[in-house]
């Protein structure tokens, strides 16, 4: 090939990519959809936490939303009052209010109270001391070793001096990462001000449950007779409380519980 056919050949190639290039530029030029700068905007005054407690995955996922109409700035767990609502001047919208949520442990059973059969040895995950069924002998029970305190990024759980993890409501933001984590599955995302609660998942009932714990439900059904029928019932041994159903939340059935594994955490009473 002489240089005469090898510069026609490169000048065609050049003409060709030229071509496409303009081909794939126009379309996308046209099918091209502007993003509301408004998104930025809100994006840059989110605590960046990426929490997912809001239903979406990262705090840009939110300001699209916040943006499109989809959720109000209320949603927002971490941020505080202020932020919410200069946001919701900026978009000229009103931050609705929402119930704070918080994580909350289905468990009392510390060192204190829970029978221990077994030290671990070089074990220091809840999940690698629960693939051998744990150190308790309440099998259900938390197993102490911070799982949850170390998947928290708010700081939200420490491990009290009886190995229980303690949650601080006022820094949880709901995220749900120690529900994720925690291999006994042990803690749920409630209200904060729910009052009424079964810190207990033990399954075994009667005497057997009180020698591995003495907070242990026993499955005694005390609490069902003193709270407004339909409200609480015996599952598996277990007290299981509705909250769905309506009915007034009572101090009442705590005060029959003979190990005290239903407690009343505050709010107004409805005795």
């Amino acid at each position: 090939m002489n240089i005469e056919n090898i510069l026609i050949a490169s000048v065609f190639m050049l003409i060709v990519f030229v071509l496409l290039g303009i081909g794939m530029a126009y379309p996308a030029q046209k099918l091209r959809v502007e993003e509301d700068p408004r998104i930025d905007e809100v994006n840059n005054r989110l605590p960046q936490a990426n929490c997912g407690a809001c239903g979406k995955a990262g705090c840009r996922g939110f300001a699209e939303a916040v943006v499109l109409g989809e959720l109000d700035p209320g949603k927002c767990t971490v941020s505080s009052l202020a932020v919410k609502k200069g946001i919701a001047e900026y978009l000229g919208v009103t931050v609705n209010e929402h119930e704070k949520m918080t994580a909350r442990l289905a468990c009392a059973g510390g060192t204190n109270v829970a029978r221990n059969k077994a030290d671990f040895s070089g074990v220091d995950t809840c999940r690698d001391a629960a693939r051998s069924g744990g150190g308790k002998g309440c099998v259900w029970g938390c197993l102490g070793l911070g799982d949850c305190a170390r998947a928290c990024d708010f700081g939200a759980i420490t491990m009290n001096e009886h190995g229980l993890p303690a949650v601080d409501s006022a820094k949880c933001t709901a995220c749900k990462e120690c529900v994720i984590v925690c291999p006994k599955k042990l803690f749920s995302i409630v209200p904060e001000s729910l009052p009424l609660w079964v810190a207990c998942k033990n399954l075994q009932t009667g005497q057997p449950a009180k020698e591995e714990c003495k907070v242990a439900c026993t499955g005694c059904g005390n609490c069902v007779t003193d709270a407004p029928k339909g409200l609480i019932k015996i599952v598996d041994g277990l007290a299981v409380i509705d909250y769905d159903s309506g009915l007034p939340l009572t101090e009442k059935p705590t005060k029959q519980c003979p190990t005290g594994a239903i407690v009343w955490l505050g709010g107004k009473k409805n005795d």
